[in-house]
């Protein structure tokens, strides 16, 4: 577990915002992933929502030198492998379950759990648990709520994601217990459709240069 906390923190703690995205075409997939490293942004979230996600992460981790992908929204043991088996050097679940926590033991991949409570989050911390997925962050309670957990529960940090922005994002960063944060909008769906990669390219510049804490 200490090795796999270590991996998932190196890749978590390598910039401010983890581009989480749904791709809809494979053909989209390399040409997204490289605006986003050459923006700055090299770790990256595919969930796994539509029939092209498994081979648009296979493609960016093949073909994109230096990026980290990791596979969002597993629900079960089955995803867990099938993201393995395409590349995936990090998993993110939005929730948690016994079926996910098996498969997590079972493989050198690292799983970045889902919480909303502190009751998940104590249940997971006794599993050996020291990093953690905070969702959907703003429908949960947000950076007040993660606040609060910061000093009965000094010792877990959290990737908040779902309803983060650009203008709240620093709210969690500046937070002792986020890393990071999780976020759809420096690749919004309708620039990824466009094929709006310099754009892409420039959104993740942007978010590095003002998140930066």
């Amino acid at each position: 577990m200490e090795a796999k906390t270590e991996t998932l923190l190196k890749a978590l703690t390598a910039q401010p915002v983890i581009p989480v995205m749904i791709v809809e075409s494979v053909e989209h997939a390399v040409p997204l992933a490289r605006a986003l490293v050459e923006g700055g942004l090299k770790t990256l979230e595919i969930t796994l929502r539509t029939d092209a996600a498994l081979d648009a992460i296979k493609a960016m981790t093949d073909e994109i030198e230096g990026a980290v992908i990791g596979a969002g929204t597993i629900l079960s043991a089955r995803d867990y492998a099938a993201a393995e088996k395409a590349g995936a050097q990090f998993i993110v679940s939005p929730g948690i379950n016994g079926d996910i926590l098996d498969a997590a033991d079972d493989s050198d991949v690292p799983l970045l759990p889902g919480t909303a409570t502190a009751s998940e989050m104590l249940s997971l911390r006794e599993e050996g648990y020291r990093l953690m997925k905070f969702f959907p962050a703003e429908q949960a309670g947000g950076a007040p709520y993660l606040k609060a957990l910061s000093s009965p529960i000094p010792d877990i940090r959290f990737c908040p994601t779902g309803g983060i922005t650009l203008q709240n994002a620093p709210d969690y960063l500046k937070l002792p217990n986020v890393i990071c944060v999780g976020g759809s909008w420096v690749a919004p769906k309708g620039m990824v459709a466009r094929g709006d990669w310099d754009g892409i390219r420039k959104l993740a510049e942007e978010a590095c240069a003002t998140l930066r804490v």
